[in-house]
């Protein structure tokens, strides 16, 4: 047996197995609306043998979001088409996770594909941005508002109504996006944060915002849940927020009663130098894990079963989570498991076009059923 395939448990929740779909913006809802492709889109990643199906960042409020086409979690007439996701993602065998967010500066943008620069002006349905700091991102971003404390405390009571809402929806595990740039990323990093309060200055300060948020989403989620955290364990660039503090934040993240830390890196700046390779945040991961002693996920160019065992064996991680080799092939799992020579079962609506191909699954012949078909 695997340990890619090997269960684990977090609080009283089971993963059947180490492989997550790492939360991937589609950039296709109206008004944060789950609908049809967010569906099928998710739906398909569980039946392809995934254990984890975390679903993309969904905005905490509308500003939140990095898109006008992001999903959102700020009202409760978006819990029922996400409630709808959650039950097709179970019947699968799956867990259903979901990433609450807010992108702050980096909100109001372009969908990738319009392949256009900077924000969304006002009367293309965009919005004022907030930060903690007055500081865009680029040249081509507008300038955020920076926070009052008043708008701190709100942000921090949206991200807790998210959670409420999210496990109204049915969702098992929540996570907090403070990675990648965007809001709680820009309040730990020196590099957005030039606040003179006490939500910034020195580590203590900075990482506050992440605190206070958590400590609001635990009142408000099942103890019997979990709470995951992605970071960005580096921004990669001078000056910036780096490993040592990540491994700082992870020691305070366990006393806190987190329950794993997903990480990643960079997002913050446009001009960080990245050395992108195969499993290149790995790393990252099994230094945390190590000296914090916090589980980690990791992410980032895993692309071949082996190289994801290899992660799990050498301790560097606990949970694997995969984003774009998941898009390229939904069966990622199924295959890895043939790959690793564990047996795993194929849904049975499959099982006509597997068991010729899958030699460890033993099939019946549908060919001459009724119901079957030849090729």
């Amino acid at each position: 047996m695997s340990l890619l395939f090997d269960p684990i448990n977090f609080r009283q929740v089971t993963l059947p197995n180490r492989i997550a779909v790492s939360p991937m913006c589609q950039y296709s809802a109206h008004d944060g609306m789950a609908n049809d492709w967010h569906l099928v889109h998710l739906g398909a990643r569980a039946v392809g043998g995934a254990g984890l199906v975390i679903v993309e960042a969904a905005g905490v409020t509308p500003e939140g979001r990095i898109t006008p086409q992001d999903l959102g979690i700020w009202k409760d007439e978006q819990i029922a088409p996400l409630k709808r996701i959650t039950h097709f993602i179970e019947q699968q065998g799956a867990v259903a996770g979901i990433q609450l967010a807010h992108a702050g500066r980096k909100a109001s943008t372009w969908r990738p594909w319009v392949n256009k620069h900077g924000s969304v002006a006002i009367a293309q349905g965009g919005w004022e941005t907030v930060a903690p700091s007055a500081l865009p991102f680029d040249e081509h971003s507008q300038a955020p508002h920076a926070l009052s404390k008043e708008h701190i405390t709100q942000l921090i009571e949206a991200f807790a109504e998210g959670a409420r809402r999210a496990c109204e929806a049915g969702f098992k595990i929540i996570e907090l996006h403070a990675a990648h740039g965007y809001l709680i990323h820009q309040f730990l990093s020196p590099l957005s944060n030039q606040r003179d309060d006490e939500y910034g200055g020195s580590f203590e300060n900075r990482t506050r915002f992440l605190m206070e948020t958590i400590k609001a989403v635990q009142q408000a989620w099942p103890q019997q849940y979990p709470i995951f955290v992605r970071i960005s364990a580096t921004d990669w660039a001078e000056n910036g927020w780096n490993i040592d503090e990540s491994i700082e934040l992870a020691k305070r993240l366990k006393t806190l009663g987190i329950d794993l830390i997903d990480v990643s890196s960079g997002g913050l700046v446009p001009n960080a130098k990245i050395p992108v390779g195969p499993g290149y945040q790995t790393g990252l991961a099994a230094r945390i894990r190590a000296e914090s002693g916090l589980a980690t996920g990791t992410v980032g160019q895993i692309t071949d079963p082996h190289q994801a065992e290899h992660v799990l064996r050498t301790e560097q991680a606990d949970l694997v989570l995969l984003a774009r080799e998941l898009l390229r092939d939904p069966h990622w799992p199924l295959h890895a498991a043939k790959a690793l020579d564990t047996p795993v079962a194929w849904p049975p609506q499959y099982a006509r076009a597997t068991s010729r191909t899958n030699p460890m699954r033993e099939e019946p012949d549908y060919t001459n059923s009724a119901s079957g078909t030849s090729d």
